[in-house]
């Protein structure tokens, strides 16, 4: 049923390109735009044309052609952004379509063209829509432009030898200004079911109703943006934190020439937000450690390059702390109370390292309350990522007495506010580390350093960890969904969040079940994990409370295809397990209770409990 307008609000509405239907609400008119444009181009690649190479980007950031969705008769490529609702509509159908005919030979890929979305707003998107085909990215559109689609959601299909055979809409369903409960015909459909029966397309091109492609036109800065005034001041707020000495960075950004020599790397890495690195979706929590440029620092560092690099006045550059120029020492939390050496390692060039399992001959005899612990390695390059826990004498590593861990560009573990870690007396601590190749041999030995606390303790730092041990990830699935859940038993302040999945992990959201709302509160959700950045997720301080009751779920979805390209064998059924060819499901819960009050006084040189004088009678 039409809403009724009068003239002067059908024209506001008409001003703002939005038109009311019965089925669909708030669709763009003329794709965005304020007013119809006088002509759409057509498409200049007609059908029946062999189209040249194409390149895309995945969820993972990596460079990947059609060839790497494997063997197909037909690939049908679906082009979508994140805003478009007539694209997020088409969704569910284009979903069937692949299901029914993956077994056919027929591979399908979403293809994402928004210039505003980043490819964790692409994952994320796939996630929302429960998308298994594989999620590109068409940066800048070149693509599209190779394809000849204009809009979205617009798909086409290339045979083996990538020629053209159709190009246009999936079915006549969902249209500007209104739906159907059926279409009329299923035109992407009827071209693959003729194409799979030998035949030629008889509707090879059809008009597709949705959003205009904004191919992105680089606009020139009107002003001079210089390394002086405008790029070191961003990368020193947010990029030499790790890109400095004495850090497992790859190059420093230190110095205008630093900064020149890869000016080119960091526009693409702050564009596509691979660095800084953060991988939560933006939709979902507020944490205090989170990374990332505004789009104004982004769009300087892009003008900077544009502009061939320049300097400007560098001698008004504020000089560099000393501290990060040439630290004077290797530990974040300050001069260690106890320091534990780990046996060195040798690291061949090349091939993959069996995890190593060390146990430190250190006996805490009594419970030991600490606030700072740091792993240090002196040769940070090769260390992929290391677990620390603590093993009561006659028990294994056990990730259930995790302590912290260490990942490049993560951080220790400082505590504050009177929350202390309790290592548990008659415990030793164990380590458990992941070494990678750099292709020469090479050696590392790691240190753990802890600080005592040396405040009143008056919580302790719990965890809960969330895990499925039983799953088992049949071959070639693109996202085989696992679960866990854990309940608190005490009202619980949350403190952070921690993933740990191995190559085939793809995403993994947190839920809060909480018994006084029906419906369930999102923690977080990262859409496209990455094994090399195993970072923690912080809260701000008695932001985030639990009533007793809550259930903490955690969702997770591994990629066993063969398109994931770190898969160690997609023709494996992989189940849980220690090595990198294993998986893991581990959702790391932390938090203290609520109304405990421990109230004790710790003696700041062995971390032990200070026992209260006894009364003395007069």
């Amino acid at each position: 049923m039409w809403p009724r307008l009068n003239g002067k609000r059908m024209a506001m509405m008409l001003g703002l390109g939005l038109l009311l239907a019965g089925s669909i609400a708030s669709l763009p008119l003329w794709a965005g735009r304020t007013e119809p444009p006088a002509a759409e181009p057509g498409p200049t690649v007609p059908i029946g044309s062999k189209i040249d190479r194409l390149t895309f980007k995945d969820i993972r950031y990596l460079p990947r052609s059609l060839d790497e969705l494997g063997e197909a008769k037909f690939i049908v490529l679906a082009f979508l952004t994140t805003s478009c609702p007539v694209a997020q509509r088409s969704i569910p159908t284009l979903n069937r379509l692949e299901k029914e005919y993956r077994a056919q030979g027929v591979r399908f890929a979403a293809v994402n063209v928004g210039q505003e979305d980043t490819i964790r707003d692409m994952a994320k998107q796939a996630l929302d829509f429960q998308m298994v085909m594989p999620m590109l990215k068409d940066d800048g559109g070149a693509a599209a432009r190779k394809l000849g689609v204009l809009r979205t959601p617009e798909v086409v299909i290339l045979d083996e030898q990538r020629v053209l055979r159709y190009r246009g809409r999936i079915d006549d369903r969902y249209r500007l200004g209104g739906s159907r409960s059926e279409p009329t015909r299923s035109d992407l459909k009827e071209a693959l079911t003729e194409l799979l029966a030998g035949q030629e397309v008889s509707v090879p091109e059809t008009p597709v109703d949705g959003c205009l492609i904004t191919f992105h036109v680089p606009s020139p800065s009107n002003q001079t943006v210089t390394y002086a005034e405008h790029i070191a001041p961003i990368l020193r707020r947010h990029c030499i934190e790790c890109h400095r000495p004495e850090t497992a960075a790859p190059f420093f950004l230190l110095t205008y020439e630093q900064a020149a020599q890869r000016a080119n790397t960091l526009a693409e890495v702050v564009r596509e937000e691979r660095m800084p690195p953060w991988y939560a979706s933006p939709e979902h929590g507020q944490f205090v450690n989170r990374r990332g440029l505004s789009a104004e620092e982004k769009q300087r560092i892009a003008d900077w390059v544009r502009q061939g690099k320049p300097a400007g006045d560098l001698a008004k550059l504020p000089p560099l702390p000393e501290e990060v120029v040439k630290p004077s020492s290797k530990w974040l939390i300050g001069e260690p109370d106890l320091v534990l050496n780990v046996t060195e390692h040798e690291i061949p060039a090349e091939g993959e390292v069996a995890y190593k399992y060390v146990f430190l001959p250190f006996l805490f005899t009594e419970d030991t309350w600490i606030q700072d612990l740091q792993i240090l390695p002196d040769n940070p390059r090769v260390v992929h990522h290391a677990n620390l826990a603590y093993l009561v004498v006659g028990e294994g590593f056990k990730m259930n007495n995790f302590i912290t861990g260490y990942v490049p560009g993560g951080e220790p573990m400082r505590l504050t506010d009177q929350v202390g870690f309790k290592i548990p007396k008659r415990s030793i601590i164990g380590i458990q580390i992941h070494y990678v190749t750099t292709g020469k041999p090479e050696r590392c030995q790691i240190k753990i350093g802890m600080r005592y606390a040396r405040e009143v303790i008056r919580k302790q730092l719990r965890f809960k960890l969330i895990a499925d041990y039983r799953f088992a990830i049949p071959p070639e699935a693109p996202a085989h969904r696992v679960e866990a859940r854990r309940r608190l038993e005490e009202e619980s302040v949350g403190v952070g969040l921690f993933i740990h999945m191995h190559l085939r992990g793809r995403d993994m959201t947190f839920l809060a079940r909480r018994p006084d709302r029906k419906e369930p509160e999102v923690l977080l959700v990262v859409p496209n994990y990455s094994f090399d950045w195993q970072m923690p997720y912080r809260w701000a301080k008695d932001a985030m409370r639990f009533p007793a009751g809550t259930v903490i779920e955690c969702i997770a979805h591994y990629d066993n295809s063969s398109f994931n390209p770190y898969n160690p064998d997609p023709k494996a059924t992989v189940r849980d397990g220690q090595q990198t060819k294993d998986e893991m499901m581990n959702g790391f819960f932390f938090y203290t209770l609520a109304n405990e009050d421990l109230n004790l006084t710790i003696n700041p040189k062995n971390g032990h409990v200070v026992a209260p004088k006894a009364e003395t009678k007069p």
